[in-house]
């Protein structure tokens, strides 16, 4: 089952700038799936760039380069060949991860992050939460106009389908 939501969440206003703060609105997508599979297989698959190409929901990413780290580390940098309309190459920079339970890494030109976020439910299914945060992007506007908070919703829920269906039991 997945679940979606749309986030504008609000900073903590502080007292001396509240005004300033109420005008810095958070802005996330999200979207959820109960997948049947531990989290440290599921989280052995998010910190491997290679595999990303695998579980892509939106068709864009097109591999990892070769010279990227066999798995992602806090700090790690990787880059991917994507494509979207054009070929291009994406540089990004690993800036959470907690072994098993999250991993995020921030787009080095837009500076989006995409989140990936697991909940164990029982020892053989994880809730698994996909993240797209523009809170930090250099390209509010562009994202708004090219409509990406709707279609990134709708990769994401791909995104995590194809990842339950490499994770499915064999046999």
């Amino acid at each position: 089952m997945t679940f979606s939501r749309f986030k504008e969440r609000r900073p903590m206003a502080s007292v001396a700038h509240g005004d300033q703060d109420q005008s810095r609105l958070q802005r996330q997508v999200s979207v959820e799936r109960l997948i049947p599979a531990a989290a440290a297989r599921i989280f052995d698959l998010l910190a491997d760039p290679a595999a990303h190409s695998l579980f892509d929901g939106s068709g864009t990413v097109i591999a990892g380069h070769p010279r990227n780290p066999q798995r992602l580390t806090m700090g790690a940098r990787f880059t991917m060949d994507m494509r979207h309309r054009v070929a291009y190459r994406m540089w990004n920079t690993v800036v959470e991860f907690e072994e098993d339970r999250r991993i995020a890494w921030r787009h080095a030109i837009g500076h989006h992050v995409w989140r990936y976020e697991l909940e164990p439910v029982t020892a053989t299914t994880t809730l698994v939460r996909e993240t797209f945060d523009w809170t930090t992007c250099r390209t509010k506007w562009l994202i708004r106009v090219l409509n990406w908070e709707t279609r990134n919703e709708q990769s994401m829920r791909v995104t995590l389908e194809r990842l339950s269906t490499l994770l499915e039991p064999v046999g």
